[in-house]
């Protein structure tokens, strides 16, 4: 899978966008992440929001996925590949 990444936050947040775009059903990620002990702290069609490594962790149906806090953009492509394979 190919991402570019945003810094957000001030530096203290990295989102990956995926270079394909997806149409995630979220609430099957929900019931993912809810099943792997994730906290889930918001869930709507639009995005989800839970814990996830000590992180916070949105993910957008579109396939993007941001981080916080994150600095490393290495580390955030490879999370993301994590979440969304997860999610196959």
């Amino acid at each position: 899978m190919r991402f570019t990444t945003a810094r957000l936050c001030g530096g203290e947040a990295l989102m990956a966008i995926s270079a394909d775009i997806l149409d995630l059903d979220m609430a099957h990620a929900k019931e993912v992440f809810a099943s792997d002990g994730c906290e889930i702290k918001q869930y709507d069609e639009l995005m989800l929001v839970f814990v996830w490594n000590g992180m916070e962790v949105t993910l957008y149906p579109q396939g993007k996925v941001m981080f916080f806090p994150l600095k490393d953009k290495g580390l955030c492509i490879s999370y993301a590949s994590t979440i969304l394979r997860s999610l196959e």
